[in-house]
């Protein structure tokens, strides 16, 4: 009886496959507190990868020079504002939960407030209520704190592989595209994607938290709360929480100016929370980031989500990349392996100035 013997280079590429899977494996987990930085790095180079590009070919500049140049003004605009929002926040956050005697001042009349209310006086606002919440709180305080130096670590790192992405660009590309096992029609499409994909969320995560952060601040200064600055960046974080949102902010605002006998005030601030700041995110969405990227929105709740739980504050970028990521090799997946031929690999224009410049060379 005869037994048919397994290809030697079947065999070959199935060791050199698990190798390379168990090297990758390695790496990863010990390389994983830096794995924020080096998404960070990815998530740069596509941002300006048009300008780097436009630099060294078209104007001939020295590819170190313009590398130098992009990371200046990443610093400039980009960790300069994050250096100064997290030096004005840790503090601010710090001193309200250790200065437990004027937040139990001002939760007084919110108490007496509740308690005097027939409909609200089930609701537990008792001092130890109170004191257990910002004990609890207080135990975030070294977590935070972790989270800034991560933040910190991490941005150097993105910095370190921004520099050597861009000087190289041209040889990445070229090795990641030959690298990429699928049709050059797939390629060019999940090019297109990814780039869309990191935009939408690199750009338009924050350019939502930011409008709506400075319009809460100029609501909470018209209806004269306290540190509106404060309460607007909390409301630009609050963007993030699924559902509920900026309401977990300008709501229990609205709730202590009632509570201090300004009502009209603490109307005012509900309606312009619902109407205005709840609007914004209606209107950012079907006008500026619709043209970024069509995110859906479940895909930002979850992805922030998970990335929160994997990177901390950084994964409120990344983690809605990596859901969307899914979708993406899903798509191409279909592409590749589907029944019949995909109208999608038919009609993508290989001459696409978005495409890497190998995907320009092969289609002239």
């Amino acid at each position: 009886m005869k037994y048919k013997q397994i290809n030697n280079n079947s065999i070959n590429q199935i060791m050199l496959i698990i190798i390379i899977l168990l090297i990758c494996i390695l790496i990863f987990t010990n390389l994983f507190y830096y794995l924020p930085g080096f998404l960070g790095a990815i998530t740069l180079y596509i941002l300006f990868r048009k300008i780097n590009f436009k630099l060294t070919e078209e104007r001939k500049w020295k590819r170190s020079i313009a590398s130098l140049l992009l990371i200046l003004l990443t610093i400039v605009f980009l960790v300069g504002p994050l250096y100064l929002l997290i030096n004005y926040m840790v503090p601010q956050v710090t001193d309200a939960i250790s200065n437990k005697d004027e937040i139990m001042e001002k939760f007084d009349s919110i108490k007496n407030y509740f308690k005097d209310n027939p409909y609200l006086s089930s609701i537990d606002l008792s001092d130890t209520a109170l004191m257990g919440g910002l004990q609890r709180a207080a135990k975030f305080i070294p977590n935070i704190l972790n989270s800034v130096a991560e933040v910190g670590v991490n941005v150097l790192v993105a910095l370190f592989v921004l520099y050597f992405m861009l000087v190289s660009s041209k040889q990445l590309e070229r090795t990641i595209y030959n690298a990429i096992p699928f049709s050059t029609g797939s390629k060019a499409e999940l090019w297109k994607e990814f780039d869309m994909m990191v935009k939408s969320n690199a750009i338009g995560i924050p350019i939502l938290a930011m409008c709506q952060g400075v319009v809460a601040g100029v609501g909470y200064w018209i209806f004269g709360l306290e540190n509106p600055i404060f309460l607007g960046i909390l409301t630009a974080v609050s963007t993030i929480i699924p559902i509920l949102g900026t309401m977990v902010v300008y709501l229990p605002a609205a709730v202590f100016l009632l509570a201090n006998g300004q009502s009209g005030n603490a109307i005012g601030l509900a309606l312009y929370g619902i109407i205005i700041i709840g609007s914004i995110d209606n209107v950012l969405r079907f006008t500026i980031l619709k043209k970024l990227g069509d995110v859906h929105p479940l895909i930002t709740v979850f992805g922030v989500l998970l990335g929160l739980n994997l990177f901390g504050m950084l994964g409120l970028i990344f983690g809605p990349l990596i859901l969307s990521c899914v979708g993406v090799l899903l798509k191409v997946y279909g592409n590749e392996f589907g029944r019949g031929t995909p109208e999608i690999i038919q009609s993508t224009s290989l001459i696409d100035p978005n495409s890497p410049p190998d995907i320009k060379d092969r289609s002239q």
